[in-house]
């Protein structure tokens, strides 16, 4: 090899390689995008866990509570005849399966006879036998709650619950996205500040 040869052998010019986003990735996707799919995508998993969770929860709860309320009423209240001691008074245009209060009289548990006032059907007359509920101390009560009765609060309960944590899913990804929001026109702003003298410098050359 001659002395004037070159160092390397020679062969044809390497072209640059330009750096390229990673396979896949968008080069237009800001901060702000990728922050949003991620509050997005974690709001989501709360509410698809924390729906059914909540309102089972809320539900079960309520209809445990009622039926303690049931269990309690049932042992305390009871039905006795009584009968009615003074006659409804109908007002004029009163439908016929309307109620008044009427004075009544029915023997206790301990066989004492006792007193008080109930609402009986309109044709219920003085003398007339009805089936009211008093508790142990003689006070007439309305009839107690039923097992349906704690169904239904607990079905209440729960969708009232639903409606609730999806209400709040709702308004948690607005306000994300309303905050993000704020912040891109912010850069934007910012960004337009820094090059609309360029433009204007170029444009009026």
């Amino acid at each position: 090899m001659s002395a004037q040869d070159p160092p390397h052998a020679p062969g044809p010019h390497r072209p640059h390689q330009e750096k390229h986003p990673p396979k896949g990735a968008n080069p237009l996707r800001r901060t702000s995008d990728r922050v949003e799919t991620w509050c997005s995508g974690f709001l989501l998993a709360v509410l698809v866990l924390g729906l059914p969770v909540a309102s089972v929860s809320a539900g079960l709860a309520v209809h445990e509570s009622t039926m303690r309320t049931v269990q309690a009423q049932s042992a305390e209240r009871f039905q006795v005849t009584a009968r009615v001691t003074s006659a409804p008074e109908a007002a004029p245009g009163s439908a016929a399966n309307e109620k008044q209060k009427v004075e009544l009289r029915w023997i206790g548990a301990d066989g004492r006879q006792q007193t008080g006032t109930a609402r009986v059907p309109l044709d219920k007359t003085a003398g007339s036998r009805v089936r009211i509920w008093v508790d142990r101390e003689g006070t007439v009560q309305d009839p107690p709650m039923s097992a349906s009765n704690a169904n239904a609060s607990g079905w209440l309960m729960g969708g009232m619950t639903a409606v609730g944590v999806y209400a709040g899913f709702v308004g948690a990804r607005k306000g994300m996205r309303l905050a993000l929001d704020r912040r891109r026109y912010a850069q934007w702003d910012a960004e337009w500040d820094r090059v609309e003298p360029l433009w204007s410098a170029r444009f009026h050359r």
